[in-house]
């Protein structure tokens, strides 16, 4: 989480779910493509972004989900516009981005916002993902609530402009304050036409928390995961998608449940040794074989 933040800084189931919403029950497959969060790759790109991305498709992605843009710096160096073209070259394109909300969550100045549904319709992205947020704005109750209401005001924008707002969980949101966590403020806060929710499975698994209550309890809000396995000596170091201990065979069969439209790979490290171009490979690989 540091290291992001600094990056930042810069059956069963489904009947109750179909009860809960019967709609689902009729809900479009999810999507049987694979993304990569470019995360996963934050030291190669700002080196050789054209053959990283190039490495991207051969290892079998069509999507990606982007991180990182700033007005100054752009996409590692790129506009917005040449940075869709290399994508196309590549057979790719960019499903979502990752962008720092912490600004506009704090005073709701939407300059900043602005300036990323332009960079975001300009490489076709559907989804802005709030992927991180500050210590000062989660502090309790009231802190949620407040995040909630931004969240709102950003999905407005978004909507305005658009594009669709999701929100990217880690661990922190499972706190609980009193009888209730940060996680379950924001869904029950935000409004579902407005903001979505990615779903990173290996914090919800590590947080102790079961994804499947979650689809059950909100059923259609989860569009997008990010999938990332758990070691199984420990459980702070991610392993590509199929080694580790999380079943995602067992979860991927609630995806109408959830709302499911893009799974997306994300390692936020690697083992020791082992070629990141390698690992998403493999995940990927996995992916496609055993679970779609």
């Amino acid at each position: 989480m540091n290291s992001r933040r600094t990056f930042i800084k810069q059956a069963g189931l489904a009947a109750a779910g179909a009860l809960i919403l019967p709609s689902l029950a009729s809900a479009a497959a999810p999507s049987k493509t694979v993304g990569l969060q470019l995360y996963s790759l934050r030291e190669q790109l700002p080196k050789d972004l054209r053959g990283t991305i190039a490495k991207v498709a051969q290892a079998g992605y069509k999507q990606v989900e982007t991180f990182g843009y700033s007005v100054k710096d752009n996409y590692w160096g790129m506009d917005p516009k040449n940075f869709n073209n290399l994508l196309i070259e590549n057979g790719l394109t960019a499903i979502s981005g990752h962008y720092g909300m912490d600004k506009f969550l704090t005073d709701g100045n939407s300059e900043e916002l602005k300036t990323y549904i332009q960079a975001a319709n300009s490489i076709g992205s559907e989804y802005i993902v709030v992927p991180y947020i500050g210590e000062n704005l989660r502090k309790d109750q009231d802190g949620w609530k407040k995040v909630s209401a931004r969240l709102n005001e950003a999905g407005e924008i978004c909507k305005a402009g658009g594009i669709k707002l999701g929100y990217h969980n880690h661990n922190f949101e499972f706190v609980k304050y009193g009888d209730i966590t940060g996680y379950d403020i924001m869904l029950k806060e935000t409004d579902p036409k407005l903001v979505a929710f990615e779903m990173d499975l290996y914090w919800v698994v590590r947080s102790g928390n079961d994804p499947l209550k979650l689809f059950t309890a909100y059923p259609g809000r989860f569009p997008m995961w990010h999938v990332k396995d758990m070691d199984k000596a420990d459980n702070t170091i991610n392993t590509e998608v199929g080694n580790g201990t999380i079943d995602f065979k067992a979860i991927y069969k609630h995806a109408k449940l959830a709302g499911l439209k893009r799974l997306i790979v994300e390692q936020e490290n690697y083992s020791s040794g082992m070629d990141p171009f390698v690992s998403i490979k493999q995940s990927a690989d996995y992916i496609k074989k055993e679970i779609l």
